[in-house]
């Protein structure tokens, strides 16, 4: 098997032998680029008149031997000396020639000097991309003697190289974001975005991964995108409602040995109606005197719910026990107290408790929650009887008597009743009027 390999391999050479000395002999190998550049090869050229023997003209070809495409400097060197950026050479510097590189242009003589003999460019300063990532400048070769150009100038550039000498930076950090409790998992939160003054171009001095610091298992990070989600199921704003979260940006796609930088994002949960109210009692008493005026408050409940502001509104509603209307309930809108209140006088003898189910409904309800949250209780009013003074009959009464009467002479009956007692009329209210002098006096007494 050897043996079969190697012949194989020996007609394949013998095959592409000639193509090979067919390109050679075409095509011959250009001059060697200059230390320092990179890319192709520019090349220029002038033509030369002459002649042949037979008094044809004769065009001969000199050719401008520039060999380069740019060069390039590393920033932030600082070297102790000088750093070599790259060298000019033209096809005239051969032989004893006495030729003169000259260089012009962004830099040239200050940040750039060239070696007029060799054409060697050095970097004069240390240099910093980000201040200035390119220099134009031109070359030129000129008689040493007299100063004479000898080719037309010719334009390059010099680019800054960069290094990872910028960390990330939050711009616009700290931040602040919110976003509703209970959310489901992967819901977005809010985006940072940090940014790096090294090139985007070259390598990856500008290519940032994020990542999560502080923070988790509650929210997630898109290395990419910065995008902030919700990790964790079921974080309730009642049990904690605000969130530090750190953010880390680290340039060199994340690799070990990039730079980093941080920023803190504070994450506050927003309240959704996820709470019902619940009474504080089951069984609320009240003592109301019966004599209460008519829309004054006689007691006060109070439903409490977890959640806030729209969410935590309540009203509150009689749904039994009420049937004679001697009630009504309405919310105090500081306190969110149901304030029981009259709507038509009591009356001891007549009634003297009642037992009414009062109902607290949320205002406001979540999508798909089944309607609003609701809770009852019950409360119990007991009537106190109250000292009323005693009622006449009659508003007014109008009796006769005859002047010449005599006294003790019965002129007329009136009538009292004592509304605390369950009898008809007293005795002590019933008297029989004898005589006009005496009608004052007990009207008085009666009052």
């Amino acid at each position: 098997m050897v043996g079969e390999s190697r012949r194989w391999s020996w007609r394949l050479l013998a095959m592409w032998m000639p193509v090979l000395l067919l390109w050679i002999t075409c095509f011959p190998p250009m001059a060697p680029g200059v230390a320092g550049t990179s890319g192709g090869v520019r090349t220029g050229s002038h033509v030369m008149p002459g002649r042949l023997g037979d008094g044809r003209a004769l065009l001969s070809r000199a050719k401008r031997g520039w060999v380069w495409n740019q060069m390039f400097v590393l920033e932030e060197f600082s070297g102790p000396d000088p750093i070599l950026v790259g060298r000019l050479h033209t096809d005239l510097d051969v032989g004893g020639k006495r030729i003169k590189y000259v260089l012009a242009g962004e830099g040239a003589g200050t940040i750039f000097a060239i070696n007029e003999m060799t054409g060697d460019i050095h970097a004069m300063k240390r240099l910093d991309r980000e201040e200035k990532a390119e220099y134009t400048l031109t070359a030129q070769v000129t008689n040493a003697d007299t100063d004479e150009p000898l080719e037309p100038p010719s334009e390059f550039i010099i680019k800054v190289q960069d290094i990872n000498d910028n960390p990330p930076q939050f711009t616009e950090g700290p931040y602040r974001a919110s976003v509703p409790e209970m959310s489901t998992v992967g819901t977005p939160v809010t985006r940072v975005t940090a940014s790096d003054a090294d090139d985007p171009v070259y390598g990856n001095s500008a290519r940032l991964v994020y990542s999560i610091l502080e923070g988790q298992p509650y929210f997630s990070i898109d290395p990419n995108s910065a995008t902030i989600k919700i990790a964790l199921h079921g974080m309730d704003r009642e049990m904690r409602e605000e969130y530090l979260v750190v953010i880390q940006a680290k340039d060199m796609g994340g690799h070990m040995g990039g730079l980093s930088g941080t920023t803190t994002v504070t994450v506050t949960l927003t309240d959704v109606n996820d709470n019902p109210p619940k009474f504080s009692k089951s069984l609320y008493e009240f003592v109301i005197p019966e004599d209460l005026p008519i829309g004054k408050a006689g007691g006060r409940v109070k439903a409490n719910d977890r959640d806030i502001g729209e969410n935590a509104k309540s009203t509150y509603n009689i749904i039994e026990g009420d049937e004679r209307g001697m009630f009504q309930i309405s919310t105090d809108g500081q306190t969110q107290e149901g304030i029981l209140k009259l709507k038509k006088p009591l009356d001891f003898e007549s009634k003297k408790a009642f037992t009414l189910k009062v109902e607290a409904t949320n205002l406001r309800s979540e999508p798909g929650s089944g309607g609003p949250y609701r809770d009852t209780a019950t409360v119990k009013v007991v009537v106190e009887d109250s000292d009323e003074p005693p009622v006449f009959t009659r508003p007014a009464y109008v009796l006769e008597v005859n002047e010449n009467a005599p006294v003790n002479t019965v002129i007329g009956t009136v009538n009292a009743r004592d509304p605390d007692t369950t009898g008809s009329l007293s005795p002590m209210r019933r008297m029989h009027i004898s005589n006009f002098k005496w009608l004052s006096f007990w009207l008085n007494n009666m009052a």
